[in-house]
């Protein structure tokens, strides 16, 4: 492996795993081999994101505020059937890929979206590939998926696939063995590595079958908090008036929304955030421009009991008698909606001579993207070396499975659990057994079920204790005391399943007490 292949790997656990795929590729079959080279590749790649979700829950839209430009078609079209992935290039371009491995490059269309209509047939494309000159994607590749519940039953499949749950035969056209990657092995090392999943006010029997089959790349293992977060999204519709508690704010009726929604999905998702995604997209990606501001400020300017009623629905914005034409309102309803003009409104009145800029920059903080960006780097990206290495794994173990050989599968068993039993291969243990007790694998009492995903899906020291503002005297205290509880659990308390994950535990808390006594400029 070169230094730049090195450089470009998540952490030593990355590593430490390409190294394991590199001494086994000579000693397996070729078409193992081969997987493990893709497997490699993907070591060496950002995290893969899918965003994923049900029909109209709002995905594209999500995904270019979180790329920064709007780039992903949001109206139903050619490409909203294909899962189309987003990755960093040096130049801007897109790679339409065919099911036979053809690609055909096409330019963005004028207004920089990928083109609504491709020019091919569609059922013969396996995916787009996007590149960019985005500085987000340098360590995060964003993959667009289509909705889930669609009637068009392609594009679901592309998306189940994407998140793990289909699976091929393992055999060539004429049902013999191949040494080409077939369709097992490649689903084991193409499907996503995190889920940012999509849910609007109401989850659904198939959003919680969607979480429940999305595995880190399609590993036989649920997704869980470590690698799976949720965003309501169009927190903007609920009415507070459904929410008890929220008295009439409709920001705090979706934050409690949000609330419960994470109760329900929970322990698939880490958190479930409430996003405005329109607002979002039009304030991150460019959209929201000076000649906006300067509309929102005559819409500000307008008679109090006038605004009022033009607020109640789209239609009366639209249509209500005023000095504001009615061509500029429905441009600003279809990039802010009425939540985004009646935000930026209050806005403008409580300081009229606010910026072009800040207004963009108010309704940015509105919109709750920068909640979800803290937590994809929390959850996400301070983990992206373990998760990254956990799906490395499963798919070394699932390409050794399709094998069929024994022999194969026993050697690259053993060489994984000689990895697994080095001390700083450690987080892989914590991110296995986390897994275990979300999946209800291994069945533990409630509290210390709650206890074992706390500390196996936060990175921050205060969080995995469940002490934020902890001092570290205390913290180091509180985490030698669990180690010694969970020890003893784990020797006199526990059946074998809760005892080998209490190991795990016990071990974690430990590590933290040691990093707790180095001095606080040390390592974190």
């Amino acid at each position: 492996m070169t230094a730049t292949e090195k450089g470009r790997l998540a952490g030593p656990l990355s590593t430490s795993v390409a190294n394991l795929c590199r001494r086994l590729q000579p000693q397996v079959s070729p078409r193992t081999a081969a997987g493990f080279g893709e497997v490699l590749r993907r070591l060496g790649a950002p995290l893969q994101v899918a965003v994923a979700g049900r029909i109209k829950s709002g995905k594209s839209t999500l995904v270019n505020a979180l790329i920064g430009r709007r780039v992903a078609p949001t109206d139903i079209g050619e490409c909203t059937r294909l899962v189309t992935r987003f990755s960093y290039g040096t130049v801007d371009r897109i790679e339409v890929v065919f099911t036979d491995g053809r690609k055909q490059v096409l330019p963005f269309a004028p207004d920089g979206m990928i083109p609504a209509e491709l020019g091919v047939d569609v059922d013969d494309v396996s995916h787009i590939e996007a590149y960019l000159t985005n500085a987000v994607l340098q360590d995060m590749t964003v993959i667009d998926t289509p909705g889930l519940g669609s009637l068009d039953a392609a594009s679901v499949s592309r998306t189940e696939q994407l998140l793990g749950a289909s699976r091929g035969d393992g055999e060539s056209d004429d049902g013999e063995p191949s040494d080409e990657l077939d369709e097992v092995s490649r689903s084991a090392v193409a499907g996503a590595e995190a889920v940012l999943y999509v849910v609007t006010q109401g989850i659904r029997a198939d959003d919680q079958q969607a979480l429940a089959a999305f595995t880190a790349a399609t590993a036989s293992r649920e997704a869980g908090p470590v690698n799976a977060i949720a965003v309501l999204n169009k927190a903007d519709t609920i009415a507070p008036e459904s929410v008890d508690g929220s008295d009439g704010d409709v920001w705090r009726a979706a934050t409690m929304l949000a609330q419960r929604q994470a109760a329900l999905l929970k322990p698939r998702v880490a958190d479930v955030l409430p996003v405005i995604g329109l607002v979002a997209e039009s304030a991150e990606s460019g959209q929201f421009t000076s000649a906006d501001a300067e509309a929102l400020g005559r819409v500000a300017a307008l008679d109090d009991e006038v605004l009022e009623m033009m607020l109640i629905s789209a239609d009366m914005f639209t249509s209500w008698e005023c000095d504001v034409p009615a061509g500029v309102r429905v441009r600003l309803l279809e990039k802010l909606d009425l939540f985004g003009i009646r935000s930026a409104v209050d806005a403008i009145r409580a300081e009229p001579d606010i910026t072009a800029g800040a207004l963009r920059r108010r309704l940015l903080d509105v919109s709750g993207l920068a909640a979800v960006r803290a937590r994809l780097n929390t959850v996400f990206a301070a983990r992206a070396d373990g998760i990254k290495a956990a799906a490395a794994l499963a798919s070394i173990t699932a390409l050794a499975h399709a094998s069929g050989d024994q022999a194969e599968r026993q050697r690259v068993h053993d060489a994984i659990e000689v990895l697994l039993a080095k001390p700083e291969a450690h987080q892989l243990r914590l991110l296995e057994a986390l897994t275990l007790v979300a999946s209800g694998a291994v069945e533990m009492p409630e509290d210390l079920a709650e206890e074992v995903l706390r500390v196996g899906s936060n990175a921050d020291l205060a969080a995995q204790l469940g002490k934020p503002g902890g001092s570290r005297a205390d913290l180091a205290t509180y985490a030698l005391e669990r180690a010694g509880w969970w020890r003893s659990f784990a020797s006199f308390g526990a059946t074998p399943a809760q005892s080998r994950v209490a190991h795990v535990v016990h071990r974690a808390y430990f590590l933290i007490w040691q990093q707790l006594r180095e001095p606080a400029g040390g390592r974190r």
